[in-house]
């Protein structure tokens, strides 16, 4: 590659401006191979792992071809599930700074469709959501796409695997033929082949590979018969390097709830993450996970694919995942940030096929590691720092996340340093506090007042 800088995209001086300030300095590779292509307006299909640097591709293509003077809806972001849709809205918010009067706005399931409805009869220049909630405010005429230049399908191949497909056939309709179509996907299955054919217009394909870095994670390998065996080696592992955070991988939503379950009630600070857990479920543990109220998210690959968890002190592979390049996602969520992360990964004799073709992939001999003395398993699990608790009131009630740690910090209340995390959403917050300062925190919140309202305020537990 030779010059990666964004001054050599013509883009205009106050998205660069806004690039420098946020410290963008260099493309990364799935950028400057896309992002070419699509200023110039052409179609893409990109195949890169989360992390990569797509949805800033995507974004910069977005708003190079925005015209804010004409409010209405010019670019389509459709993202498998709420949390990525909430994230990428984020980011686009964040590179679109410099843009004055831009309206970003999300359409996602978990809240009534109604106030969309009127929200959307205001205008907007961009739309972020899943393919459900699009789908039924197309229906309803309440989302209208006739002068949509930019369609883009985030993590096609996940909602595609989610059931999406009648979802996805129903914008596509909706839209121009005359549009620019970006289709940016972790793997490239048969079933995304033929997606891209039918919707796409001469599409170029551009492929950044999965890559892992031995200096930056440790890769160990373990040898196991069966999964009480897998189970006793988590728990030595777990012992043994007690990492502040870190995510199980399972192969199936059963197995997920099974290993969630079995952590708990050994006293481990576990959260399953899953497709069948409620939206408001779901989006707890998330919450508790980020916020580092609990120390282990035992999880199924599509339900963790695409959330932004920093920090990221291990992952463990309950069961070796059913491909290499699943593999290499797995593991590249850990070691970021320039911290040195841990990957641990059990298999079985059944398992030879995956082992052999995972050592082509990491051009390395996987031999099996001895795994600490047993009487580890005597070890109490540690806790999890902080603590969350939810208020009843949210956005709606006008509360921000100043208005909380405001009233946790008054006379006789903790101090800054013991808040964690906030997060506000329409009608709920939730706030991270030090496990040592509960009682005070939550005797602050419950008989104190926000906005001059009391709310009712829980301790949220496994």
């Amino acid at each position: 590659m030779s010059d990666t800088s964004f001054a050599t995209l013509p883009l205009s001086k106050s998205l660069l401006t806004n690039l420098e300030s946020l410290n963008y300095q260099k493309m990364t590779e799935i950028q400057a191979q896309s992002l070419p292509l699509i200023l110039n307006g052409e179609d893409v299909i990109a195949q890169g792992k989360t992390g990569s640097g797509k949805t800033a591709a995507f974004t910069l293509g977005i708003l190079h071809r925005l015209n804010v003077k004409q409010f209405r809806i010019q670019s389509l972001v459709v993202c498998p599930t709420r949390e990525l849709a909430d994230q990428v809205a984020a980011d686009i918010r964040k590179l679109a700074r410099s843009i004055h009067n831009i309206k970003v706005m999300t359409l996602c399931g978990g809240t009534p469709l109604s106030p969309q409805a009127a929200s959307l009869e205001h205008g907007a220049h961009i739309i972020v959501g899943t393919p459900g909630r699009l789908q039924d405010h197309l229906n309803r005429g309440s989302l209208k796409l006739e002068h949509l230049s930019v369609l883009v399908l985030d993590e096609a191949d996940r909602m595609l695997e989610m059931g999406f497909q009648d979802a996805i056939d129903s914008i596509i309709e909706h839209s121009p033929k005359q549009r620019q179509t970006l289709l940016f996907s972790a793997t490239y299955p048969e079933q995304i082949e033929k997606v891209a054919k039918r919707i796409m217009n001469a599409p170029k394909q551009i492929t950044v590979k999965a890559t892992h870095d031995n200096n930056v994670i440790e890769q160990t390998f373990y040898s196991v018969q069966n999964n009480q065996d897998r189970m006793i080696a988590l728990r030595l592992l777990l012992n043994r390097h007690q990492p502040e955070s870190s995510v199980v991988f399972c192969n199936t939503k059963r197995e997920v709830q099974e290993v969630a379950e079995e952590l708990a009630n050994r006293g481990y600070s576990a959260i399953a993450l899953h497709g069948d857990l409620e939206q408001k479920d779901r989006d707890q543990a998330l919450i508790r996970f980020s916020n580092k109220s609990a120390r282990i998210l035992v999880a199924t690959d599509v339900a963790a694919r695409g959330l932004d968890i920093d920090n990221l002190s291990a992952v463990f592979n309950f069961h070796v995942a059913h491909d290499q390049e699943v593999h290499v996602h797995r593991i590249g969520r850990t070691g970021r940030a320039g911290s040195k992360g841990l990957a641990f990964t059990f298999y079985s004799n059944k398992d030879d096929h995956r082992i052999k073709l995972l050592e082509d992939i990491l051009d390395r001999n996987i031999n099996p590691s001895p795994l600490p003395d047993n009487s580890l398993l005597d070890t109490p699990p540690a806790a999890s720092e902080m603590i969350t608790i939810r208020i009843e009131g949210g956005k709606k009630q006008k509360i921000r996340p100043g208005d909380i740690v405001g009233a946790l910090t008054g006379q006789d209340g903790i101090t800054g340093q013991q808040v964690g995390k906030i997060a506000v959403s329409e009608y709920w917050s939730y706030v991270a506090v030090q496990r040592d300062h509960l009682k005070i925190a939550f005797k602050k919140l419950s008989e104190g007042k926000l906005k001059g309202r009391s709310f009712r305020v829980m301790v949220v537990r496994g």
